[in-house]
């Protein structure tokens, strides 16, 4: 399977619709490079994060996490996206509909 992900995104709202890249707060245009500054802009908010843990009490502590995780990296971390992503057709990551479904179990 490709690492590569596929973006559902018809109004270029998180892609940018010339590089089919996510838009980000380094501007970077090259998938690779953004995926290099992204893996190591999380790497050290997820050692923070180890240091001074937050406790899940709800769905909204989740994106509290994506908030603090990526805020390096992208203006929408921590919001209710509405991108759904895949590394293959039909095969998405964590759907809206999942997150809202669990914020009603906890």
């Amino acid at each position: 399977m490709s690492n590569k992900y596929e973006y559902l995104d018809p109004d270029h709202t998180y892609i940018d619709k010339d590089t089919g890249v996510l838009r980000n707060l380094a501007g970077f245009t090259n998938e690779n490079d953004l995926h290099f500054f992204e893996s190591a802009a999380v790497t050290k908010r997820a050692k923070e994060l180890a240091d001074n843990p937050l406790s899940i009490t709800n769905s909204r502590t989740l994106l509290d996490i994506h908030r603090y995780l990526f805020q390096d990296v992208y203006e929408w971390a921590g919001e209710k996206e509405q991108l759904k992503s895949a590394k293959k057709e039909n095969n998405f990551f964590l759907q809206v509909i999942l997150i809202q479904l669990f914020s009603i179990l906890i």
